[in-house]
């Protein structure tokens, strides 16, 4: 086994960990994409449920949701305090 054969190794192994981080840093964002989605999406109809009792409520559409599954509940703050601005 010459030194050849270590640096090649070395090598391999120093690709499979970059390649390695390359697939795991997008997965991490996706499934905290995914998470923010499914929570905004029900905070929105909890909002819309609650709300419909004392008046407050938001408009399911591709933006709301887009915002509420983006940012989540800041999202839906956010969606709150423009709306009883406009």
């Amino acid at each position: 086994m010459g030194i050849g054969s270590v640096l090649a190794f070395v090598f391999g192994l120093f690709l499979l960990y970059i390649i390695g981080i390359l697939l795991v840093i997008p997965i991490k964002i996706i499934i905290k994409l995914i998470i923010n989605g499914i929570l905004g999406g029900i905070l929105l109809f909890i909002v819309n449920l609650v709300g419909g009792f004392i008046g407050i409520g938001i408009v399911i559409n591709p933006l709301t949701a887009i915002i509420a599954g983006i940012f989540g509940i800041p999202g839906i703050i956010l969606l709150l305090i423009i709306q009883n601005i406009l």
